[in-house]
């Protein structure tokens, strides 16, 4: 299936911006869409857009400034730029952050996902990847977790925006034919990772002697997805995309916080002061994925496990931040 345009929705951001450098390398054409929305400095972002202007096929890249919750901003793009793919990556991002603000995060993620599926069906763009999230689980009991399990443990608005998107994204398919594959993406980190994110937060915060907030007794336990990891398994999704499935993107692996707190010691070469918080509402003891279906099927493979991605991290961090 030949998807030379692409439309990458929140480009501009921590994985837009990966994936944007990798499709360009493929040789695609991409047009990143963001409206560098201030959630965190926008400036940020302006800097992820001059790496991928730096970068191999960066005659073949367009970055359009837009919001994806403006119908008639969409169409006109869609009508004056047709389409072969769309990976939908804007979103309102964070559960805590969901919990202050429920109704912005329906608007984005819920009503601006909507939008897009829209304005495809009418410019006949049938294909859609969709970057959803391991929040969807929820305080899942059963473990790892895999793509046919029932989510009726969600304890965040966040999470329900993007098991929404999912069903939203299944209604296109069936409706319309649209194929449609959605991502949940498990704990991604890497460079330019968004500086809220506890791997980017942690390490700063050591960095400058300063006190690291842990939430609960450091025994919550993630699934860490390195970012060059998750972008071949997104560029998997494309190569395969027909039909209407869903894919777990982790690492398969779980790293208990306190056991992520040492390694970035050990990366900086710095004692980390820890204050200990109640756990945070929202907040689920563990994430980990069930990749068996995307090695599969999409030829996932992470390579890099928790020990190297956090050296990589780290060096970069000391570089550019």
């Amino acid at each position: 299936m030949s998807m030379k345009r692409v439309l990458v929705t929140g480009g501009a951001g921590f994985i837009g911006s990966h994936l944007c450098q990798r499709l360009l390398r493929e040789g695609y054409e991409v047009v990143c869409l963001d409206n560098f929305d201030p959630f965190y400095d926008p400036g940020i972002k302006r800097k992820n857009v001059e790496e991928i202007e730096a970068s191999e096929g960066n005659e073949r890249f367009l970055l359009v400034e837009g919001d994806i919750r403006d119908k008639s901003f969409l169409q006109d793009l869609f009508h004056r730029s047709p389409f072969n793919l769309v990976i939908h990556l804007a979103a309102r991002a964070g559960v805590r952050p969901s919990i202050q603000h429920p109704l912005l995060y329906e608007e984005v993620n819920i009503k601006g996902t909507l939008n897009l599926l829209e304005v495809c069906r009418r410019f006949g763009v049938f294909n859609f990847i969709f970057g959803s999230s391991s929040s969807v689980y929820g305080r899942n009991r059963k473990v790892p977790f895999s793509e046919g399990d029932r989510l009726e443990a969600m304890i965040s608005p966040y999470a329900v925006t993007k098991r929404a998107g999912e069903l939203l994204c299944h209604a296109y398919h069936y409706l319309y034919g649209l194929n449609v594959f959605c991502l949940r993406f498990f704990t991604v980190y890497g460079p330019r990772q968004r500086p809220e994110m506890a791997i980017h937060k942690f390490t700063r915060l050591i960095q400058q002697g300063k006190v690291i907030p842990v939430y609960g007794d450091g025994s919550s336990r993630r699934d860490y997805t390195y970012i060059d990891d998750i972008v071949e398994g997104v560029i998997g999704a494309v190569r395969n995309l027909r039909g209407y499935d869903i894919f777990n993107l982790g690492e398969s692996r779980t790293v208990p916080l306190r056991d992520l707190i040492s390694l970035l010691e050990g990366a900086l070469d710095k004692k980390a002061k820890i204050e200990e918080l109640p756990e945070q509402p929202g907040d689920v003891p563990i994430t980990y994925a069930d990749i068996s279906k995307a090695r599969r099927l999409l030829g996932y493979d992470p390579q890099i496990g928790i020990e190297e991605g956090i050296e990589r991290f780290v060096r970069w961090f000391k570089e550019r931040c």
